[in-house]
């Protein structure tokens, strides 16, 4: 797989991730996964969606692995 700029998906990764959540689906450069699970958190706070169970479990694993990453949000009008 052609190497991409921090925060990008190449063509192919993300036609696999479709609109999955971490639960089901992360990318498989590891060191893209705290980029991409901080986007989902940021995401779900800013259009105030729930999270459940398995999702949750996902992104606190992944997030384990990624001390002192911000969440940046911008809250939905």
């Amino acid at each position: 797989m052609p190497s991409t700029p921090a925060g990008r998906r190449s063509g192919a990764s993300n036609r696999s991730r479709a609109d999955q959540a971490p639960s089901t689906w992360l990318p498989p450069t590891v060191g893209y996964r705290c980029q991409c699970v901080t986007d989902w958190v940021a995401d779900k706070m800013r259009w105030g969606l729930s999270v459940d169970t398995g999702e949750q479990a996902a992104l606190t694993e992944v997030l384990d692995d990624c001390p002192d990453v911000p969440v940046t949000v911008t809250l939905a009008r």
